[in-house]
This record gives structure tokens, sequence and C-alpha cells, in this order.
């Protein structure tokens, strides 16, 4: 009886120094699954440590490891597509070569497919343990505003560890935007998902690559690519601060009729012009962060350059 396929797609910058742990990780979780045949494509994202020529190595030392090589750091949502156009399987999943998405999570995600009748499996954290508190109060108002505002929701907490059937693969990999936010790529295809919570997983070996002000700029990236809210919201503030202008002219016209008396201080004068050339910029910067997102999908710059890669 022929086995099915797992595809196990796992972007890599500079983690030369966890990926002899992973390796004998997800060697023994494949190895436990019954019925079901593995393959690791490992996808190189730019790393300037021996992250690539240890990939090598697993690729030669194991007929089940495929490696992919960009040219330079894409960043990790190329990696992703890379890693899911390049697998075979009837089932592809991403993880983390950190192990902070544990593989001995994959055979009951997979059971969940293969018996429950769900389509993808995604994982989130229990908790945020071991977390700094100042960034994962930024994550859950992240993941609360982003709700508000887009009809894709977001679990609180969801990794990108998530397991896809073939359909669902295909859905990803058919999209061909430029500007991708998988957390919301991953709802907004919809397919019949479970969701399964594990408490936070420390880093197995060397240092985090998502800083703060990443972070920060990747939520902006996915509030703008789920959500028009934003460019309503200032027009709404311009109609607001119209309408205040108009009461307040309005105001000082009853008051210089009666007391004959003009309005004293320039200070006050000054505060309203900042506030209002504030509100404007505000609204302007808006707009053009939709009018840059524009202009790179319009220019179809494909999404990572291959530089080598195994058969």
């Amino acid at each position: 009886m022929e086995k099915s396929l797992i595809s196990v797609v796992v972007p890599c910058y500079n983690e030369e120094k966890a990926l002899p742990h992973f390796i004998d990780e997800i060697k023994k979780v494949l190895a436990s699954m019954d019925g079901v045949t593995g393959e690791v494509i490992f996808v190189n994202d730019g790393s300037r440590d021996g992250t690539l020529s240890m990939i090598r190595d697993f690729s030669q030392q194991y007929p089940w490891v495929r490696y992919i090589s960009f040219s330079r750091n894409f960043g990790k949502e190329g990696a992703i597509l890379a890693g899911l156009s390049s697998a075979k399987g009837e089932w592809a999943a991403v993880m983390d070569a950190d192990l902070q998405d544990p593989p001995a999570l994959l055979p009951e995600m997979l059971k969940a497919i293969r018996e429950e009748g769900y389509e993808c499996v995604g994982t989130c954290r229990k908790t945020r343990k071991g977390e700094p508190p100042i960034r994962s109060f930024f994550a859950r108002c992240f993941y609360r505003f982003i709700n508000c505002m887009s009809e894709t929701q977001l679990m609180d907490g969801a990794r990108d560890y998530k397991l896809l059937s073939r359909p669902a693969i295909d859905a990803l990999v058919s999209m061909p935007e430029v500007n991708r936010f998988s957390k919301g790529l991953y709802e907004w295809i919809g397919f019949r998902t479970k969701w399964i919570a594990f408490e936070n997983v420390e880093r197995v070996a060397g240092e985090t690559k998502w800083s703060f002000w990443k972070l920060f700029k990747y939520s902006i990236e996915g509030i703008l690519s789920f959500s028009t809210v934003p460019l309503v919201l200032s027009t709404v503030l311009g109609l607001l601060f119209m309408l205040a202008s108009l009461v307040s002219i309005i105001a000082l016209s009853v008051r210089q009729y009666i007391y004959h008396s003009s309005v004293d201080g320039w200070t006050s004068m000054v505060c309203i012009i900042l506030l209002l050339s504030g509100v404007q910029l505000f609204c302007l910067g808006l707009l053009g962060q939709y009018m840059a997102k524009m202009y790179t999908e319009i220019k179809r710059r494909p999404h990572y350059i291959v530089s080598e890669s195994s058969k």
C-alpha cells in the first residue's frame, strides 16, 4: 500500500544553531507517523551564517530533505510561498526551525484532517509566558484592533504553524499578491479549520529575528492588507473637524456681533493650526500607504529569486 506524502516547509534565516536540533526532532516525528511518508523543504531566506551549507548537507544525507535558497533575504512571506509552491505532498505544514512550533504536534494535526474531516489545522499559544510584557500587550492590542476593522477574523495568539490540505495549499499559492500576510490569508481562504493550543515554547537555540519594530511594521502590513477601514476613519475624522470648524466660525461670529471684540490670543490659533495640519498629514499618510501597496503590486516583481535548489 502506497503511503501518503506530507510536506514540511521550514523557512530559515540565520538558523545555523537551531537546525541540528530541528532535524533530529522532525526525523523522529516523521518516523512515528503510520501510513505517511514525509519530505522536509528548507527555504534559506538569504542567511548570512552557515544555514545554507548545513541544509545542503541535510539534503545529501537524507533523501527526504530538499532545499530552496534565495539570492537574498526576501522575508518570511516569500519563503512560505516558495515552500508551499514546491510542496508535493497531499498535505503541507509550515513551521519554524527554532522548535517554537513543536513538530510533536504533527500527528495530532494530521489526525484532525484525516479522521475528523477538517481541511486545515492551525495552532495558537495558550499563554504568552516567557514573552516580554510590553510585547504581549501590543500583540493582544493588534489582534483586537484588526478583528474590529476587518471581516477576516484572526485567532489571538495564532502562529504560522499550520497544516494545510491540498485544496488549501493550491488556494494560497494561486493568490499572486505581492503584499502577503499569511495569518490573514490562512483565514481568508476559508476551509474548515481546527485550532490546537499549546504552551509557549522558548527557542531551542539562536536569537529571534523579530524585533519590536519589525513586528510593528508587520502588523501595519496586516491591517492595510485586510481592511480599508483606516481610509473610512480618515474621511470621518476630516468630516468631524470640518463640522467643528463650522461650529467655531458661527460661535465666534456671534460673539463678535454681540460683544464687538476680536478673539484674543495667537496661541490657541497656532494649536488649532498644528492640530488640523497633523490630522491632514495623518490622512495623507494613510493614503500614501495604500498607494505604496498599489505601486508594488503594479510592478509585478517576483516574490523571491532562487539562487539554487536541490532536485
